[in-house]
Formats: C-alpha cells, structure tokens, sequence
C-alpha cells in the first residue's frame, strides 16, 4: 500500500510538472486573440500639439472666441433690461397695490406671471441659440485644424497626431511636439479678418 501512494504520488507530480511545461511552453501569444491585427513593421510616429497654445495663438480661434463673447454679453445686456423693466413693473404694483381693486390687483399680478414667463422664455432661446452657434463654430475651428492636419501629415508620416490636454496625456517628450507648426500653418491658411 506504501508503494501504491508513492508510485500514485510520483505520477501525479510528473502529470503536473508536464501540464505546466505544455501550459507555459505554447507558442501561442500572450493576449493574442483570433483574428487582431498585426501592427505594421517599420516606423509607429507619435506627435502632439499643446490645445491650449492653439487656443491662444490661432487668430481664426480667437476671432470666433471673440464673437462669441459679444453674442454673450448682447445676450446678458437684453436679459437684463427685461429683467430691469420686470423688476420695475414688480415694484410699480408693489406700490400701488393697497389702492387697487381685487380685480384690478388680479390683472397686474397676470400680467407680472406673463412678463417672467415671456422672460424665462427669451432666456432659454438666447441661451439654447448661444448654445448651438458656440457648437457649430468651435466644429468649424475644429475641422480648420483636422483639415490642417491632414495636410500638415501628408509628408511627415505620423500614425496619430493628438491635442495634449493636461487629463488626457501622463508622459510627453518635446521632440515630438508640432505646436509651433501647428499654429504657423492654420494662421497662414485661416488668416485674421481684423
């Protein structure tokens, strides 16, 4: 009986030491799954361009920048002179109302609801126009600079070309930074109109 668990013993540490020298000897690759892609051979050319810089120095950006915050500030300058003659009116009627009727109290008070709801209303339109011009113009700023990009690579090769924006990238080297092409390029093919 000794003989049998020590023979038993023995067969099952070499089916072991087998299995694993079949498990960790396959030729197969690590994390390789049936039908992926092959990375092509050759060179893999990473470049970046700091956004922030674009932001700063692209005159197209700026100028659109700029437009945007006077339809702002148009907006804010109508908002506030309907919320001024609001708060007038409101004011009128807090003032007159010991000397008016019940009635006449009911129609003022109407007519304050109908000025905040026309208020509220102009608000959500302006806000939800300002919205959708600040959308369509910051696409327009960006298809001017993916246009650019396009052409910029045509020559240099790079396999991707990504805006560093300081939650998006952990590790950078300089050499591979294209700002200053970048911002060169897209003033000269967008230029100011100033």
């Amino acid at each position: 009986m000794k003989n049998f668990t020590l023979g038993l013993n023995i067969a099952l540490v070499l089916a072991v030491a087998v299995l694993f020298y079949l498990h960790f000897s396959s030729a197969k690759k690590p994390f390789a799954t049936e039908g992926s892609k092959s990375v092509p051979s050759g060179n893999f050319k990473i470049a970046y361009f700091e956004i922030d810089s674009v932001q700063e120095h692209f005159d197209y950006f700026k100028t659109v920048r700029s437009e945007l915050e006077a339809k702002g500030q148009a907006n804010s300058r109508v908002l506030g002179d309907l919320k001024s003659t609001f708060a007038s009116k409101y004011q009128e009627t807090q003032k007159i109302a010991s000397q008016l009727s019940q009635a006449e109290l009911a129609n003022k008070q109407q007519e304050l609801m109908q000025m905040e709801k026309a208020f509220q209303g102009k608000e959500k339109m302006m806000s939800d126009e300002m919205q959708e011009e600040t959308f369509r113009k910051m696409m327009d700023v960006k298809k001017k600079i993916e246009d650019f990009l396009k052409q910029y690579n045509s020559d240099k090769g790079y396999a991707y070309i990504f805006s560093n924006s300081p939650d998006l990238m952990y590790l950078k080297d300089g050499n591979y930074d294209i700002t200053g092409d970048v911002i060169k390029g897209l003033n000269a093919l967008y230029p100011s109109k100033k």
